[in-house]
């Protein structure tokens, strides 16, 4: 299978509504992705951020996987990291090496950035996603705690 692997730009909001629709899809969360898309100049100002990376992987037009991630300027050092947020595959496709693939395209991003690493959260359970991070990383055992805003 033949894929290639794309950083959406500012205009690309047919394909960002397309990967959000995969995350939806693939994290069985329709809800969270699709109840209150962003309006088009939203997305097209996430899409102009230079910190904000949506990449996707292509086949045949259709989007198969996606990887969101942001970049962190850090306080204790001057450096910066970056924080993968959501990736996804399309059940179909994986096992391909297209998570691996968007990765890596990600960790050249973060080399040209001068990044000091990538960072990535799994969920418990999800051995296949912690397979994948343990072959391309070192683990950590944190928690993960979210705290709602004031109101």
């Amino acid at each position: 299978m033949s894929f290639a692997v794309e950083r959406l730009q500012a205009g690309d909001i047919v394909r960002f509504r397309a990967m959000n629709a995969l995350f939806g899809a693939v994290f069985e969360d329709p809800e969270s992705y699709a109840a209150a898309p962003p309006s088009d100049a939203y997305v097209e100002t996430l899409l102009r951020k230079d910190g904000v990376f949506a990449l996707v992987a292509v086949a045949q037009g259709e989007i198969i996987g996606a990887l969101v991630a942001y970049e962190l300027a850090k306080f204790e050092q001057a450096r910066n990291e970056i924080y993968i947020y959501d990736l996804a595959v399309s059940e179909t496709h994986r096992r391909r090496g297209v998570a691996a693939a968007l990765i890596q395209r990600l960790r050249e991003i973060a080399a040209e950035r001068g990044a000091w690493v990538l960072y990535v959260q799994a969920d418990y359970g999800d051995e296949p996603a912690i397979a994948l991070y343990t072959k391309l990383g070192r683990r950590e055992d944190v928690m993960h705690f979210d705290i709602d805003p004031a109101k």
